[in-house]
């Protein structure tokens, strides 16, 4: 999607966007006040920034396999990780959200699409008090993933590598439920779709699922919308960059777009 478009999305997000006391539903209410707007102070997150940061400024080169969507920036199949870092990992605010909510809610089976360079999963392993599993389709990234892992002393993270289309069926079949699911890879409309139906036969009313880039393309925002309509969601929260998915029972379908 071009810059323009993107900014007209992002305008009209901005227009509709309600804040805290604009949300009238007393659980998003309570989501928000809880969970999405606290700070969160962590000494060990502060470790995950200083990873960031020697990310952000490493040289190595390494072969990309990609089996989604592509990049926004290049598709050039030899990429400085560097490069990979500046275009591909989530704001800290956002990781932060993910922590916080895990922390917050304790979800027992907790899978991430899309490991990268391991930033965001390092957020979501240090809130969890079980393990994660984290799938990739590039085999070169994950081991940058695991080096991070290694650096700082995670032990909780099960790294899958491969095609989601294997893959996540694959761990959905060993599963009895999912309780927190974090899409981040193959934004295309064909791919999210098909992952958020395989995923949601294993979800509870407890269940909570994050779609990254719900507005990365065309495709996106279509895929988007009809998740929002799908009749075994409940509520949706659009922050702009991320979309959360709730299922809970007995609560009026609703969608809501929060500033954040």
């Amino acid at each position: 999607m071009n810059v323009f478009k993107q900014t007209y999305y992002y305008l009209k997000y901005r227009l509709r966007a309600n804040t805290l006391h604009g949300t009238h539903s007393p659980f998003v209410y309570q989501f928000l006040e809880q969970i999405v707007y606290p700070k969160v102070v962590s000494e060990s997150l502060n470790k995950i920034e200083i990873r960031r940061a020697d990310l952000l400024k490493d040289q190595r080169q390494i072969e990309i396999t990609d089996l989604g969507a592509g990049s926004r920036e290049n598709n050039n199949r030899i990429k400085t990780i560097q490069r990979i870092a500046k275009s591909a990992l989530k704001q800290p605010k956002f990781a932060a959200l993910y922590y916080s909510i895990i922390k917050s809610t304790k979800p027992a089976h907790i899978i991430e699409l899309g490991t990268s360079l391991g930033i965001t999963s390092s957020y979501m392993a240090m809130a969890a008090s079980e393990k994660i599993y984290t799938l990739e389709g590039c085999p070169n990234t994950l081991s940058i993933a695991k080096e991070t892992f290694e650096l700082l002393e995670i032990k909780n993270v099960e790294t899958i590598a491969g095609n989601f289309d294997q893959t996540l069926p694959a761990l959905l079949d060993q599963l009895n439920q999912v309780d927190f699911i974090y899409f981040d890879g193959n934004h295309t409309k064909s791919a999210t779709l098909h992952y958020f139906n395989l995923a949601i036969t294993k979800a509870t009313e407890n269940s909570l699922f994050i779609f990254d880039d719900i507005y990365w393309s065309e495709e996106m925002i279509e895929a988007w919308e009809i998740i929002k309509a799908d009749p075994r969601v409940s509520i949706t929260i659009d922050l702009y960059f991320i979309g959360l998915v709730f299922f809970k029972k007995g609560q009026a379908k609703e969608n809501f777009t929060i500033l954040f």
